[in-house]
């Protein structure tokens, strides 16, 4: 497109390169001198497109809105220059001067100034058809919009001619290849965008709506922005593109969807010319209370910040540039006068609109309606005379203090290095040589601003964050209540006082814009299928799973041995269950364990007491004190199931159990075995007793619990039972319990068991109807049937019953068989010893019934 408006200017014509498009290019200030620095400025506004359409005869461009802000620019320049040419430092012997031009914001005129700048239109000569004339300045001050600077730089380029913009902040023109000779005292858009995107990032707006303008300068800043602040993880709404020069329905368009979004902040990168247009319909339709986040294009802008405009942008936020005080600008500014620069159409041009008057007669003009030779500008407060807010202006005066440095040094090498091939006489400088020599300027204003550009032309990086506030007497002013600065480290490079910002609508609380709100810890985030990452339903955790941090994307499961809390915003320690000795289930089984042993030791008591009675000495007493040793330890081996599980404890309890029960079934069985042997011993040539005397009978309790010992120690060498966390049967608490270790060896320990009581209760059935007086058989045969029901039941309870209880289930069992044994066996005898001691003779004892 730039190469396009260049070959246009030229079509049509076999002049040379070299000169002008137009010899209508006049400058408006001038000024001659040793050096000469070029401006372009825009003193006015267009009527036409800034991107027009190119005829074969194009027409003139019509100037319009005297911008007295880029004449005030153009004045800095000029003063800069004069402030130069008094300093005794730079440049001593030479004197600076100036050509400086209007381009109305067109691209045309702005080309058009370029090419007069190049090449004085008034001097052409030609060698074979090339142009021999150096260039008529050294640099180039200028202009005030992206597209504007793109078109001219492209332009000058082959001429190698330096040209520094104030304004200019498009990041396509740190391009060196594209651009090589252009530079800027602004920062670069990429910055910007950055410093807005970590901007919305620390207010933790993640719901934003943006807008553009439809230029370089809105294209390639969005675009930075976009990038970055969707890596931050924030959405945008809609993308709305405005231009000065779109119909109202384009910017009907653009309200709408505003007015249909549901964010409440806008980011607007463009200028204050294209939003200006968008305010106004924006005031028609009376939408209010968005939060509005500017670029630099148009924070600062004086002329934007109305009263009526507050209405809408009041509380914006965004960067411009630092803001500076340059000294003795104002009283220069005031002092201007027509009459001291003669053809000065632009100054004619103010002078007339600020004092309603006429400087000259024209037809038609009322003579009482001439200026007067008294007026001033030091009564007038208007955008030329304010010199509150320098930012660009101090960008101008960097530029045109850099060129002059740039040629300063190029004259020091020119007087004392004159034999060296690098250093040439200053008045035989060369555009070339200024771009060169403005690559290493380095030096610090009157202000203490460093000044100097990197590889790129671009300088360094530092913003002011401004806010829209209404003081006192009711004016708009723009409050610094942050910086940035690039050249800090991440994370420190953004610094705000976020108690001075007043909000949208004067409020003092920041607004939240979100599509949803935050998913609370304990929750996750989940994207609503078709809509932005930042529009998701919060879903609650499961069980066992937690998200202990805001807008969390994922719920964390817990260790196995912790659980989420109700909240599912933390893991806690999951309830620990085994059978304590402190609770109402492990008191009862504890006092009936206990009981069981006084009871069984009382027997015992008993038994010893009347040892030689006979119905102790009946049957064996030997083998009853044996029996009631065993039962002693089933009762109290129940104790080991109670209390937390340890390794020990684990081995302890089932060994215990397995050889005391095998022990108290033997002895049982033996004397089932010898009421048996007793009764066929009373027949005609009967001897069966010498075959099961006391000795055989020892022998057969210590064999066969001999065999429940061999079994439980292979088991415990090989797979023996230990303490282990159940924590997968139930999600919100650990059991402590025992593992088997071998679950086979544990059932042949019962199955052993129940062999031996199965035997003892068939034995005992068929010895029940024994016609002794006192038939011990079917007192065996009842406490048998009992115990065997109760370890049948054992089984499936055992199985089926969850955390403790299955603990409590096998200590019922235990004291359930102990209590049956104790009780059907010795309760008759006991009877007997104490409340009928004249049955407990040997008569009653053997005689029949």
């Amino acid at each position: 497109m730039i190469e396009l408006i260049l070959l246009a200017l030229l079509a049509g014509a076999q002049e040379p390169f070299c000169k002008p498009y137009s010899k209508a290019a006049l400058p408006l200030f001038f000024k001659d001198g040793d050096v000469i620095i070029g401006g372009v400025f825009s003193f006015h506004n267009n009527v036409f497109n800034s991107q027009p359409t190119f005829t074969a005869k194009p027409e003139p461009f019509k100037c319009k809105d005297l911008n007295l802000m880029e004449l005030q620019l153009a004045q800095t320049m000029i003063f800069t220059i004069e402030e130069i040419n008094n300093n005794t430092y730079l440049l001593p012997d030479l004197s600076v001067g100036y050509k400086i031009y209007s381009d109305c914001s067109s691209v045309t005129l702005a080309t058009d100034a370029a090419m007069a700048l190049v090449n004085d239109p008034n001097e052409e000569t030609f060698f074979n058809n090339h142009c021999e004339k150096t260039s008529t300045v050294h640099a180039l001050i200028g202009l005030s919009e992206s597209p504007l600077s793109i078109s001219v730089a492209t332009v000058i380029a082959p001429f190698r001619i330096p040209m520094i913009s104030y304004f200019a902040t498009c990041a396509c023109l740190s391009n060196r290849k594209e651009f090589p000779t252009f530079f800027r005292t602004i920062p670069s858009d990429y910055y910007q965008s950055k410093a807005l995107a970590q901007l919305v990032k620390h207010f933790g707006w993640t719901w934003i709506g943006v807008i553009r303008s439809d230029n370089e300068y809105g294209i390639n800043g969005m675009a930075t922005f976009i990038e970055t602040v969707q890596l931050e993880g924030v959405c945008i709404d809609y993308v709305a593109v405005i231009s000065r020069n779109n119909p109202r329905e384009r910017y009907l368009e653009t309200v709408n969807s505003i007015k249909q979004s549901t964010s409440k902040v806008i980011v607007a990168f463009t200028s204050s010319v294209d939003l200006e247009s968008l305010i106004q319909e924006i005031l028609i339709q009376n939408i209010t209370g968005l939060q509005w986040v500017g670029s630099e294009g148009w924070i600062s802008n004086i002329k934007l910040a109305t009263n009526e405009t507050y209405r809408i942008l009041g509380g914006a936020i965004g960067f411009a540039t630092s803001n500076a005080e340059i000294p003795g600008l104002k009283e220069f500014l005031i002092n201007l006068h027509p009459s001291e620069n003669h053809g000065s159409s632009i100054l004619e041009e103010v002078w007339e609109s600020t004092f309603n008057c006429s400087l000259t007669l024209k037809n038609g003009t009322d003579m009482n309606n001439l200026c007067e030779k008294t007026d001033t500008l030091s009564q007038v407060n208007n955008l030329y005379t304010d010199v509150s807010d320098l930012r660009i202006a101090n960008n101008v005066y960097k530029g045109v203090y850099a060129l002059v440095h740039a040629v300063h040094n190029i004259s020091i090498c020119g007087k004392s290095k004159m034999t060296q091939n690098n250093c040439t006489e200053i008045l035989k400088t060369k555009p070339w040589q200024v771009l060169q020599s403005l690559k290493r300027v380095n030096f610090t204003t009157k202000q203490g601003e460093n000044v100097y550009f990197d590889d790129n032309g671009d300088p360094a990086t530092h913003y002011e964050l401004l806010n829209w506030q209404v003081n006192a007497e009711g004016l708009i002013q723009f409050v610094t209540v942050g910086i940035y600065d690039a050249s800090l480290p991440e994370g420190k490079q953004l610094k705000i006082n976020n108690s001075s910002i007043i909000w949208a609508g004067s409020q003092n609380e920041m607004p939240k814009s979100e599509c949803s709100k935050s998913c609370k810890p304990g929750t996750y985030k989940a994207i609503q299928q078709g809509r932005p990452i930042c529009c998701f339903d919060c879903i609650p955790c499961a069980d066992g799973e937690i998200s202990n941090v805001t807008d969390s994307v994922e719920c964390l499961k817990c260790p196995e041995e912790y659980r989420s809390s109700e909240e599912k915003d933390k893991c806690i320690l999951k309830d620990v269950e085994f059978l304590t000795y402190g609770e109402i289930m492990g008191v009862i089984l504890t006092v009936f364990t206990l009981l069981g042993a006084c009871l069984t030791v009382s027997v015992a008591f008993v038994f010893f007491c009347h040892r030689k009675t006979p119905i102790v000495r009946a049957n064996n007493s030997e083998l009853s004190f044996l029996l009631l040793f065993s039962l002693t330890l089933c009762f109290l081996c129940s104790l080991t199931f109670i209390g937390q599980p340890s390794d020990w404890s684990c081995i302890l309890r089932h060994t215990v159990f397995g050889i005391t029960f095998v022990m108290c079934v033997s002895c049982i069985l033996a004397k089932t075995i010898v009421v048996l042997m007793a009764f066929n011993a009373t027949r005609p040539g009967a001897n069966v007793m010498k075959w099961f005397g006391p000795l055989r009978q020892r022998l057969s309790v210590f064999i066969l619990t001999f065999i429940q010992a061999f079994m439980c120690t292979v088991w415990l060498i090989t797979s023996p039972p230990f303490f282990s966390s159940n924590i997968k049967s139930y999600k919100h608490k650990v059991i402590f319990e025992c593992d088997l270790g071998s679950t086979v060896a544990f059932y042949i320990m019962l199955g052993y068991i129940g062999v031996l009581s199965a035997l003892c209760f068939m034995l005992s059935f068929l010895a029940r109807k024994l016609p002794d007086n006192f038939n011990e058989a079917k007192f065996i045969t009842f406490s048998m049937l009992i115990f065997c029901a109760v370890w049948l039941t054992f089984i499936p309870a055992y199985i089926s019953s969850p955390g403790k209880y299955t603990v409590a289930v096998e200590i019922f069992a235990i004291l359930a068989s102990s209590f049956a044994l104790l009780f059907c066996i010795f309760t008759p005898k006991c009877y007997i010893i104490l409340l009928k001691p004249e049955q407990n003779t040997k008569k009653s004892v053997i005689g029949k019934k």
